[in-house]
């Protein structure tokens, strides 16, 4: 029986799935990291933490397949993107990778921005130069930490850190390198054009290839700590987004996900790359040939729903290890006695800025409304109702785009909460589904795998072999009405916010420790 691993390198933590040709989940294993915030606004973790974690759970879960190495016919890498990982000439790690969630390059994405041109950088990249996205990072060493930058010999995301400890080799590939603001997302290839006016050497970056190339091979050193065979082909595999997007079967104009992760992304698949003119959501090389995606990314969507589990929700937690379930089923339950509306307790979810539809690092979280008559479970149905408002924001300029609306399938987390499905459903007054997979990008890039090593001609016959609807949930109208009063109220906060959002960032810049 011929199998194949996907290992998605997370930022919470690398999970790993191996499944079987048919798509069958044989095993999966999911092993934390760290992550470290030395400052308001920044994230980081080390790299070595993710090759720690990827062994392991790649360990636990062909170990829970039962299956011998023997088996294993190819590997498939996702990742959380953008992040930004630089290596010195011996290749040794020269300072904590830079994650996504980052927000401490928005002066260098305005340099850039002005440097190539706010309508220019569009044309050549398809997004805006946002602070998440690994272009500034580049400067934002070169300006602060130039005794580091002076040391740089590679930059790799975060799987492809992990593809080069497994392979030797330095490699990209499409959908990942598509979020670094280095990319020509219409062509496929790095743009010169970028690299030449922001002074970023070209030979810093790795080859690019299409997501389901086996391009590279396992090496033996990593063979043996993996407990596998060296010359396994590793394919290109994707960013998170885009294996999630394979994971999902979102390879086909129509379909579209809702993912409620640590982020939220509104995720559609094109035929063509559809630019939005202000650059509100993204376009980028999806991880199946010749085919694009448009997506709104929200930045602390089940990040906010865990913000609040943690700081507000001990007295769920304490419950929740009593009855061993885990503490979202509490809040979950709580949550649904709140009305439809939480009679007007608004939650913005901008707890580490936002992205979609405001590029703006500076955004905070807010809750909106608050009365007498609130009780905690208003609140927590306000955290939810706040992040699928947000999602809706991104489904709305997806949907102003011209990209057809068939389906919307909900997945990540928030997909596993029928109250969160329900409210997606009508708040974006649509049918909402789920499917009979939930590994999400550790599945995709195991597809990509099974793609590569010729089970399936292509990755849309992957996708319809091995994913079926397995629910549905209808919107009701009352609900659909009640959002429908409600999304201008939370529309408008931001906007009248925003320019508080600016000075107060400026005030906590000033004190903080």
């Amino acid at each position: 029986m011929a199998c194949y691993i996907g290992s998605d390198i997370g930022t919470t933590g690398t999970k790993t799935v191996v499944i079987d040709e048919k798509g069958k989940v044989l095993g999966k294993s999911t092993v934390e990291h760290p992550l470290s915030t030395p400052k308001p606004g920044w994230a980081e973790q080390n790299p070595a933490d993710w090759w720690k974690s990827a062994v392991e759970s790649i360990r636990a879960a062909v170990n829970q397949a039962g299956v011998g190495k023997d088996a294993i016919k190819g590997i498939g890498l996702s990742g959380q993107m953008h992040g930004t990982v630089f290596l010195d000439k011996s290749n040794r790690v020269l300072r904590p990778a830079i994650l996504w969630c980052d927000q401490r390059t928005a002066v260098e994405c305005h340099w850039i921005t002005n440097k190539i041109g706010k309508e220019r950088v569009i044309q050549l990249t398809c997004n805006p130069v946002l602070t998440g996205f690994s272009a500034g990072k580049i400067i934002w060493l070169r300006n602060h930490e130039p005794e580091i930058y002076a040391k740089v010999k590679k930059v790799l995301l975060p799987k492809d850190y992990i593809r080069f400890l497994m392979t030797g080799e330095f490699a990209g590939e499409v959908s990942d390198a598509s979020g670094t603001s280095l990319f020509d997302v219409t062509h496929r290839k790095w743009s010169d054009e970028v690299l030449e006016q922001i002074r970023i050497p070209k030979e810093w970056l790795p080859e690019i290839y299409e997501s389901p190339v086996p391009a590279t091979k396992l090496n033996k050193k990593a063979a043996e700590e993996l407990g596998l065979n060296p010359g396994t082909p590793v394919v290109g595999g994707g960013g998170d987004q885009a294996a999630g997007g394979v994971g999902n079967g979102i390879v086909k104009e129509g379909l579209i996900s809702s993912t409620i992760g640590t982020s939220g992304v509104v995720f559609a698949s094109t035929d063509s790359p559809k630019l939005d003119d202000l650059g509100r959501v993204h376009t980028f090389c999806h991880a199946a040939p010749d085919t694009w995606h448009i997506m709104g990314v929200m930045l602390s969507a089940g990040g906010s729903f865990q913000w609040f589990r943690n700081v507000l929700g001990t007295e769920e937690i304490a419950e929740a290890n009593k009855k061993g379930v885990d503490p979202y089923m509490i809040l979950d339950a709580k949550a649904e006695k709140a009305p439809v509306g939480s009679e007007g307790l608004i939650f913005l979810p901008y707890l580490t800025g936002e992205r979609t539809p405001h590029a703006d690092p500076y955004a905070k979280g807010v809750f909106f409304g608050l009365t007498l008559r609130h009780k905690k479970e208003y609140l927590i149905r306000a955290v939810m109702e706040g992040v699928t408002y947000g999602l809706r924001d991104s489904l709305e300029i997806i949907r102003g785009m011209g990209v057809e609306v068939k389906q919307i399938r909900a997945s990540g987390g928030g997909g596993r909460s029928k109250l969160w499905r329900q409210m997606q459903a009508d708040m974006f007054n649509s049918p909402v589904v789920t499917i009979d997979k939930d590994e999400g990008p550790a599945f995709g890039v195991a597809l990509l795998a099974a793609v590569g090593t010729g089970v399936y001609a292509t990755v849309a016959d992957a996708c319809e072999a091995t994913i079926s609807i397995s629910s549905q949930v209808e919107p009701i109208p009352a609900n659909v009405e009640t959002y429908e009063s409600f999304y201008p109220v939370y529309q408008k906060l931001y906007c009248d916010l925003k320019d508080t959002f600016t000075k107060a960032s400026g005030v906590v810049s000033k004190w903080a420790k």
